[in-house]
């Protein structure tokens, strides 16, 4: 019988080994629990100018139909963070980078009457 030595691997929250950290000497699906990855806030709305259903979501969305039961997302205020909303489920589609601010509709850069079925977090290394 061989006496096998696990490897370890140690995910750090911040660049450079700094803020928490997990250790982790297994497969582990969801790392979300242990590391927060920064502070992401944002409140999505049914209609343009914040009207219909309301959720308020900190973590990637690949679907609001399935997740929120809505429509689509008009609108929307980023509290925390930036974001990547998607015109597709799932990711796929045009996107638009959402940096914090108010978003009464998605009139920007040409994307009129333009609604959103995905959210992703975009991590601080990459904006």
């Amino acid at each position: 019988m061989t006496n096998m030595n696990m490897g370890k691997i140690t995910f750090y929250e911040e660049r450079n080994f700094q803020g928490r950290s997990y250790d982790c000497n297994s497969d582990c699906n969801d790392m979300s629990s242990y590391l927060s990855r920064g502070n992401y806030k944002m409140r999505i709305y049914e209609r343009e100018s914040f009207g219909g259903q309301m959720h308020e979501m900190m973590d990637d969305c690949d679907s609001v139909m399935d997740r929120y039961r809505m429509s689509s997302c008009m609108s929307c205020n980023v509290m925390e963070g930036h974001w990547l909303m998607y015109e597709q489920p799932h990711f796929r589609g045009r996107m638009m980078y959402m940096r914090p601010g108010e978003y009464r509709n998605f009139n920007m850069g040409g994307m009129s009457g333009m609604s959103f079925m995905s959210m992703r977090r975009i991590m601080d290394s990459w904006y």
